[in-house]
């Protein structure tokens, strides 16, 4: 942390504070928060932070998108995935052409368009070589025909990136990204939003391709094919979102929990002064601080350009895994209130459990670890 971060933080906390907190209720009642909650925080930098200013960005780095990430978090405020937004922009930044970069970049910065990755097929999760969306060459366009499922800001979305199959070969090679500008888009459909347990502020939804037609330039790139490679190369940047989004999860739990353990009273004292109370905090203490200083660790060899996916993957597995437990740990504390909607710390518990399945799986993780060994 420095001065200039600490500032940012300030300015994500306001945010956070007057804009999203008081429009969590309503927006987890509707299943996402609405287009103008996205201007206001592109209105105040928040998004697109790491990008560099000549595309509109916020000419920062990494440090500065964790410190926005975190102050939602710690909350419990997941309704804006400002994670997959900034994944989308990182894909037209490290890969897109320099076209691409000037017609999306300054947009999504703005929040005028909100950015979404249409991975997730109904008989492809994990297994990305096993997607069925086609997008097949006719003439100067593209015809693409498909479906997507379990897409992070897609009801909202107004760029999606679409991975899809293309030309005559197999395997990796067969792969391309496309990038949709859904609006006013033939073919295009938004299907329904998912009924999930958990971060039912943000909207998440299936997304389906009858013969939608997009321009040649429409390929990240430019170049068919190389698809699989971009989103491979993106990977440590994704998982690090995902370690330090959950890193200030358990931060805001471990914090909200001493909070409540101290004034809550049993017996005739704090819950906080019971032995068992206290060995319990001992150890959400402890590993929330291992969490904070390996995590910080990962950030800072992400910023350097040393990160590589096995550690990348280390740093999801561990703190996803371990997010369950230290907030399952909290929840305990909080007795028969931590099951109620009304404390953040219910939230956190039903949002905690697809940590460990976005991303990435665990068990992914572990495969991608061993290869590494």
């Amino acid at each position: 942390m420095n001065e200039e971060l600490e500032l940012l933080r300030d300015t994500a906390i306001r945010f956070v504070e007057s804009e999203m907190a008081p429009q969590d209720e309503a927006a987890r009642h509707r299943g996402h928060v609405g287009h103008e909650l996205w201007l206001k925080a592109g209105a105040l930098g928040l998004l697109c932070a790491d990008i560099p200013t000549e595309f509109g960005g916020g000419g920062g780095d990494f440090r500065h998108c964790a410190v926005i990430y975190g102050e939602m978090t710690r909350r419990a405020l997941t309704g804006m995935n400002v994670g997959s937004h900034d994944i989308v922009a990182h894909y037209l930044l490290n890969h897109g052409t320099l076209a691409q970069k000037q017609r999306y970049l300054p947009r999504m910065a703005s929040g005028e368009l909100v950015g979404a990755i249409a991975m997730s097929e109904p008989s492809a999760g994990s297994d990305l070589q096993g997607i069925r969306t086609r997008a097949e060459r006719v003439g100067d366009a593209y015809v693409v025909n498909g479906s997507k499922t379990f897409i992070s800001n897609g009801h909202l979305a107004g760029l999606v990136m679409v991975v899809a199959k293309t030309g005559a070969a197999r395997g990796t090679q067969g792969t391309t990204i496309m990038i949709v500008e859904p609006k006013d888009l033939p073919g295009y459909r938004v299907g329904r939003l998912l009924d999930k347990i958990g971060m039912r502020a943000q909207d998440t939804a299936e997304l389906f391709f009858d013969d939608m037609r997009l321009d040649a330039d429409s390929v990240l790139g430019g170049v068919e094919g190389n698809g699989f490679f971009q989103m491979m190369s993106d990977l440590p940047y994704e998982r690090v979102i995902i370690s330090a989004s959950v890193v200030a999860t358990m931060e805001g739990a471990y914090e909200a929990t001493l909070r409540y353990t101290r004034e809550r009273e049993a017996f005739g004292k704090p819950i906080a002064q019971f032995q068992n109370s206290k060995f319990k905090l001992a150890e959400i203490a402890t590993n929330v601080k291992v969490a904070r200083v390996f995590v910080d660790r990962c950030i800072e060899d992400l910023v350097a350009g040393r990160l590589d996916t096995a550690g990348a993957s280390m740093a999801k597995l561990w703190t996803t895994e371990l997010q369950g437990k230290v907030i399952d740990e909290c929840l305990q504390l909080f007795g028969g209130y931590g099951y109620v909607n009304d404390y953040p710390i219910a939230r956190m518990y039903v949002d905690a459990r697809i940590t460990r399945i976005f991303g990435g799986t665990s068990e992914i993780m572990k495969e991608v670890i061993s290869r590494a060994l």
